[in-house]
């Protein structure tokens, strides 16, 4: 069909494929967001009053009426108004399903059954499509009906409650490891199916969850709590089967540092001058040293007072312990390596100009990623779109007539 590469993907991977995405927000958006960037043809089906509310999220103002959140998670697709809850919307959305390989959604479970877009209805359309639904509890059991996001999933997986310094006050993660976990584990999931396809020739559904994706993410600790029977608690930076892994203060700053098996401990003892730390019963193992962690840093942070962060940090390299200065993100994105590995990269669109985004976090040998289509304006492609379906001018003002997009 006319269209199906979306933005000239061909030398892609998924080039060809067309991907349906009817999500909001965060973890459905980026999910779709990473299949565009192997090139599917990503259509974005957004509500025509005002679409996708991540459009005006933030609380700041670009010139534009779209946020750069949006614009962070929406680049390589298009966009189509539709409005589900009218008639002529689904049947248009029907047309469309015919000719899609994935389809992603993340209403709270029972909503697209009410909407007639559920997986049940779509098979029949199209047998071949892949159906991924994303929720905060997954669509079954007694919490399946509460709405989810991403800090409730945080606290109700147990992740918060490893999260913070001892004694603190309860800390979410300061980066979405709910929702961004369960855009990965969606992918593969649809990529897994799709795999599967080729053999069967049949679609199938996937159920993904912010509450299992925090869950998943918190196999180390899950690990020692059913180990020793004993529930974990928050550790600040510090780790629960290594030591010393956790951040150390030197004479200026905090610094990260790794030295979590006897070689490396015995390295950064030597770096330190203190050689008579890894001959201390106390901390001769890392065993040893994790039932006495507490007194392990304070002897270390004694010696660590001596010289700043920087220095110690490059003592550490140059003997293969692991170290890194703690960077806020204007150091991060603007460090050498990130340049170095396209972390950041500037995109034109058609209403910034020229606009940071966030960089392809996977790089190919063979398939270049780009920016084939920059984050679309609502209702951008309508037009074009619904002309790939065969449906004219005349009918195409009807369907703006009635409400059914616009």
């Amino acid at each position: 069909m006319a269209g199906k590469n979306g933005g000239n993907g061909g030398d892609l991977p998924l080039s060809g494929v067309r991907v349906l995405d009817v999500s909001q927000v965060m973890a459905g958006p980026f999910c779709s967001m990473l299949l565009g960037d192997m090139g599917a043809d990503v259509i974005k089906i957004e509500p025509p009053d005002g679409g996708d509310q991540t459009r005006r999220a933030m609380g700041f103002k670009l010139k534009g009426s779209d946020s750069l959140g949006f614009i962070n998670l929406n680049r390589n697709k298009r966009s189509l108004t539709l409005n589900l809850k009218n008639k002529s919307a689904r049947e248009v959305f029907y047309r469309l399903v015919k000719t899609a390989d994935i389809l992603l959604e993340n209403n709270r479970p029972g909503v697209t059954k009410r909407l007639g877009i559920d997986y049940e209805t779509l098979r029949e359309i199209n047998p071949r499509l892949i159906y991924a639904s994303i929720s905060g509890f997954g669509q079954t059991g007694p919490w399946s009906q509460r709405p989810g996001f991403d800090l409730i999933a945080q606290a109700m997986s147990g992740v918060m409650s490893i999260t913070g310094h001892e004694g603190g006050p309860p800390t979410k993660s300061g980066v979405p490891v709910s929702d961004i976990g369960c855009a990965l584990f969606a992918l593969y999931g649809i990529l897994s199916a799709y795999i599967g396809r080729e053999k069967t020739g049949r679609g199938q559904y996937i159920d993904a969850s912010l509450f299992e994706a925090a869950i998943a993410f918190a196999i180390w600790d899950i690990s020692e709590f059913w180990g020793t029977g004993r529930v974990p608690t928050p550790l600040g930076t510090a780790n629960r089967f290594g030591a010393p892994y956790q951040a150390v203060k030197a004479k200026d700053a905090y610094f990260v540092m790794g030295a979590n098996n006897n070689r490396l401990f015995e390295n950064f003892c030597a770096v330190i001058g203190r050689p008579e730390l890894f001959a201390d019963p106390r901390f001769s193992s890392n065993s040893a040293r994790l039932a006495n962690r507490p007194a392990l840093i304070e002897e270390m942070e004694k010696s660590l007072a001596a010289k700043p962060a920087a220095e110690w940090i490059d003592l550490l390299l140059a003997a293969g312990v692991p170290a890194g200065p703690i960077q806020n993100f204007a150091q991060s994105l603007g460090s050498e390596h990130a340049i170095a590995r396209g972390a950041v990269m500037e995109i034109d669109h058609p209403v910034e100009g020229r606009v940071k985004s966030i960089g392809f976090p996977v790089k190919l040998s063979e398939s270049k990623q780009r920016v084939r289509l920059p984050p679309p304006l609502l209702g951008e492609h309508t037009d074009a779109i619904l002309e790939e379906l065969g449906i004219g001018e005349a009918e195409r003002i009807k369907l703006r007539e009635e409400g059914a997009t616009r």
